[in-house]
């Protein structure tokens, strides 16, 4: 193999590093004056002008290894692979950049508190008796639930009820579900 495809892969090789760094939670890179890190680190956030870990490695592995390939293709061209390397490594540097931005934006439902537990609906799994604990399953958040329940009259397994308050994070207050007609 020529001494230029072996340079080339070397610095694809170094990418696969980098990206390792960037997966193991390395956070930023400090190399001399350059700050390479997490894109909201001192910057807007859209574009602000930081490097990430990823972006770096999608630039350094493209260029690396459309170099070598470039390298074989072309009878071993250091000035033409070099060329067609920066030519893959700016959309993948680019690409990977959004990537990273899109993950770090990425929209979620807030976290669910006790407020969100009143006016739900359950049913009973374990007898609630009067002045005692029972428990419920409830959907929360679109998950099922399992919490202590009372409530003012003693309710049997099975039994559909509506949370009335929640006393604590793990217990609620509870009312048989009125039968529709």
């Amino acid at each position: 193999m020529d001494p230029v495809t072996v340079v080339f892969l070397g610095i694809g090789c170094l990418s696969l590093l980098l990206l390792v760094l960037s997966l193991v939670g390395a956070g930023h890179l400090h190399v001399g004056h350059l700050h390479v890190g997490h894109p909201h680190a001192g910057g807007t956030g859209h574009g602000g002008g930081k490097f990430t870990l990823p972006g770096l490695a999608a630039f350094v592995g493209a260029f690396g290894f459309a170099g070598a390939v470039a390298s074989e293709l072309s009878g071993h061209r250091a000035l033409l692979a070099s060329g067609v390397g920066l030519l893959a490594a700016v959309p993948a540097a680019w690409a990977a950049g959004r990537l990273v931005d899109a993950a770090d934006n990425m929209s979620t439902d807030a976290t669910p508190t006790s407020a969100d537990v009143v006016g739900t609906t359950g049913v009973v799994i374990s007898p609630v008796p009067v002045n005692g604990y029972g428990e419920v399953r409830l959907t929360v958040g679109g998950q099922p639930l399992k919490f202590n329940a009372r409530a003012d009259e003693p309710l049997a397994i099975g039994t559909p009820v509506f949370v009335i308050e929640v006393p604590t994070p793990t217990s609620v207050l509870v009312e048989r579900t009125p039968q529709v007609l």
